[in-house]
């Protein structure tokens, strides 16, 4: 049953997605494929995913536990956390904790989860801002 609840939801963003695409209007530089190409590719794929869903659904799943489910709440919380605080404290700060956090409730050391978030947050910010010169969000100390 929730494969196809699934299902059904997902023809419903199919649709929607490519209805929407259907009202992109044309730029004055149209290239032979079009604004269009992508997304209806894109909606065509995930149609055609969720018909396979809704028609051979698996097996009904086992749902975890209370225990689980809190850990996946709380990995939740800590995804939006992280996304409201990155313009306050910057991108290397908050990674450092979200992936700290996050590697620890995988099972990590917490030590080494702090080594793994700085690790991460300074790699990220070196290939990313350093190296390909992409904008990060920048914290009270300007990094």
């Amino acid at each position: 049953m929730s494969d196809r609840v699934f299902g059904g939801f997902g023809l419903l963003l199919a649709i929607f997605y490519i209805w929407a695409a259907t009202i992109i209007k044309d730029s004055f530089m149209v290239d032979v494929v079009g604004p269009r190409a992508f997304p209806y590719i894109v909606g065509t794929v995930l149609g055609l995913c969720s018909i396979y869903f809704i028609i051979r659904p698996d097996t009904e799943p086992a749902w975890p536990g209370i225990y689980k489910l809190t850990e996946i709440l709380a990995a939740t919380v800590v995804m939006l956390l992280y996304g409201w605080s990155l313009p306050k404290v910057g991108f290397l700060i908050a990674t450092v904790f979200a992936t700290a956090y996050l590697t620890w409730r995988l099972g990590t050391h917490p030590f080494w989860s702090l080594v793994t978030g700085v690790l991460t947050s300074v790699g990220i910010y070196v290939v990313f801002h350093l190296i390909l010169g992409l904008s990060l969000a920048k914290g009270p100390f300007g990094f």
